[in-house]
């Protein structure tokens, strides 16, 4: 995420806890999607949950991006 829009979330998050649940998520998937990319081989059913979290870190992500396009808009 760019310092821009981390900025938006730290200043929002205490008042916005859907935007801080999301944020929290998102950060939870990277997490785990990281321990799976140190892995050399990936079981089929690690594979499985690996596609199923990038999908929802992707979903998580695209709700935050609303989220913060609405404070981007209040800033302004």
């Amino acid at each position: 995420m760019e310092k821009r829009d981390l900025d938006i979330i730290e200043r929002h998050m205490g008042d916005d806890k859907i935007l801080a649940g999301l944020y929290d998520e998102h950060l939870e998937f990277e997490r785990i999607l990281e321990k799976f990319n140190q892995k050399p081989f990936l079981t089929p059913s690690e594979e499985v949950e690996r596609k199923q979290l990038q999908k929802k870190k992707l979903l998580g992500r695209d709700r935050i991006e609303s989220i913060l396009q609405k404070y981007r808009r209040q800033d302004n």
